[in-house]
């Protein structure tokens, strides 16, 4: 018999993990009484970064002779990298353990707002507790008080980790300490009790099956025969990260131009992309006002680099496009505005690989001080409202999460007028969007914008044959190349529209997703579905995909026949 837990989320500070202390997760299998045995670990590499581990599995035995397997998952990117992985371990956890910093609230919210209801949907009348690990800052006494408001401003108070707790059902934890009191007895008390829980219920279903097998008096039941498990299909690896960063090359859409001193021509660029990663980029192109950042160093900044130039006699004015011109924006700075190219490029590339930013600034100004004063300037472009030195250990940060900016940044532009330059018009209602991001992630959007068609000179464009929910969810992948359909018809109408516009990736997605649904399904429940099962593994296995093999649009449409082809059409979207 064995329990399986899973650790999600990272207890250590994200400005100090240097001099952290190990692990919740390692330190109580190292202190505990109960747990004996060899630790090993197995580090699987996530998507795009093999030099970080997604999770470590850690493998013991508890109470003598009962197994116990813990995946400890400090990286929450598994949930956008790795759907199929994540759902698994989430599904077949006994206890879920959701831990994070008390002095880390950025990182607090982006999970609590992003990742809570992923595992919402995934949880199975598990346990859960959420642990949150440290001492808040600003106080020499933990305050454990629900009105108490001091440290609000930058620590995760206890009444956002109570609420969390009852929106999970989970138990609540406060661990000032990784000592042997808060591991050994607290923590290590209320995990032993679930683990002892888990033992009993495990033991409970085991002898009811006993009992149901004596109860046939030893008359064998017939042997039938297995059915054959669908194809595995093998998701495509992500290339959003590139997508946005050809987009910098390819100079399509450019809306912003920015010149020296001297008036000379420099690099062009996107609005949304910047804005995406810098609030100086939303307050120089007005998306926000000071009045919402409301902070000082951030408007200095953008008074001290640049400014608009609106002037009708401006040198080239007469050459660019009559009818919506591009920005004119010139850099006050002149070491700044010499590394430009580089600073746009590291922005485009995801705005993690400082080394590189800095290798490329040596290499144009000679001067150490001059390096270093860029590279302050560039940190202050991407610092966030309300933070004192986001960015102080631009290693440190590389290493947290290089999609950081745009997974969660782009998404605040998305289904908003905000910066928009083409608006759909689907079943009576419009949906705003931007030419770049489109234009970058969806090759057929790039030639319907930059060809001879009639979408390439338009604002308005009518959508037809989708939803305006299924469209909408085809444009949130586009912005933030992460996909959780709801359910089976969702993800089929989704399937539809990516066919329908080529994305592959969100293809694969899709299918995948249908396949696992389709394992997981209840046979009564595909029965009413009135859709041929064994049809349709026949035809899977016989005719697999060019991309690797599995169930594409037209095969489960051919299996299911008008009667599926019905029900999908007259279905509400989920």
């Amino acid at each position: 018999m064995s329990i399986h837990i899973v650790a999600l989320g990272n207890e250590g500070d994200a400005f100090h993990q240097d001099s952290r202390p190990s692990g919740l997760i390692r330190a109580y299998l190292g202190r505990s009484p109960l747990v004996s045995g060899d630790e090993s670990s197995l580090l699987l590499s996530a998507s795009g970064a093999a030099a970080r581990p997604v999770f470590t599995e850690y493998q013991a035995s508890a109470f003598g002779n009962v197994k116990l397997v813990v995946h400890d998952c400090p990286v929450w990117d598994i949930f956008d990298s790795d759907w199929y992985t994540s759902r698994n371990l989430i599904g077949g956890a006994d206890i879920i353990v959701i831990k994070y910093n008390v002095n880390d609230k950025f990182s607090f919210h982006e999970v609590k707002d992003n990742y809570i209801p992923v595992i919402k949907r995934a949880l199975n009348s598990v346990p859960v507790i959420i642990a949150a690990v440290g001492t808040r800052q600003n106080e020499e006494l933990p305050c454990t008080c629900p009105l108490c408001t001091s440290d609000r401003g930058s620590c995760v108070s206890t009444t956002e980790g109570i609420q969390l707790a009852k929106e999970l059902g989970a138990t609540y934890l406060e661990l000032h300490s990784l000592d042997d009191f808060y591991i050994g007895k607290y923590f290590g008390g209320v995990l032993e009790y679930f683990m002892i829980q888990a033992l009993n219920q495990k033991t409970s279903e085991k002898m009811k099956r006993r009992k149901m097998s004596n109860s046939f008096h030893g008359i064998r039941p017939p042997q039938l025969e297995q059915p054959e498990k669908m194809p595995v299909l093998k998701a495509e690896a992500s290339h959003y990260n590139a997508d946005l960063n050809n987009l910098l090359f390819c100079c399509q859409c450019v809306d912003v131009v920015f010149y020296s001193p001297d008036l000379k021509e420099v690099a062009e660029a996107h609005k949304i992309v910047l804005c995406a990663v810098s609030h100086v980029f939303m307050l120089l192109f007005s998306v926000k006002s000071p009045a919402d950042i409301q902070d000082s160093s951030i408007i200095q900044t953008t008074q001290d680099l640049f400014t608009i130039n609106r002037d009708p006699a401006f040198p080239g004015a007469s050459q660019e496009s009559p009818g919506n011109p591009p920005l004119r924006v010139i850099v006050k700075d002149a070491f700044f505005c010499s590394c430009l190219s580089d600073i746009l490029r590291f922005i485009y590339s995801g705005a993690f690989q400082w080394e590189e930013l800095e290798d490329d600034i040596r290499k144009k100004l000679k001067d150490s001080g001059d390096v270093s004063n860029v590279i302050e300037k560039v940190k202050c472009i991407l610092k966030t409202p309300g933070k004192f030195n986001c960015l102080r250990n631009c290693k440190t940060y590389q290493a947290r999460k290089p999609l950081w900016f745009y997974n969660t940044s782009l998404k605040f532009f998305l289904n908003k007028p905000m910066l928009a330059d083409v608006v759909f018009e689907i079943q009576g209602t419009t949906v705003p969007a931007h030419r770049a991001i489109l234009v970058a992630r969806c090759e057929v959007m790039a030639a319907m914008f930059n060809g001879n068609y009639m979408e390439a000179k338009s604002v308005l464009i009518p959508v037809y044959g989708v939803s305006k929910e299924t469209f909408l969810s085809f444009l949130e992948y586009l912005y933030t190349d992460s996909c959780c359909p709801a359910g089976i018809f969702q993800a089929m109408c989704l399937l539809i529209c990516a066919e329908m516009y080529q994305v592959s990736r969100l293809q694969h997605i899709c299918e995948l997703f249908i396949i696992t649904q389709l394992q997981s399904m209840p046979s009564r429940e595909l029965a009413s579905m009135n859709l041929d099962i064994v049809d349709l593994l026949k035809k899977a296995k016989a005719t697999p995909l060019a991309g690797g093999g599995g169930v594409g649009l037209g095969l489960l449409l051919e299996a299911g026949g008008d009667p599926w082809m019905q029900k999908m059409q007259n279905h509400p979207f989920p």
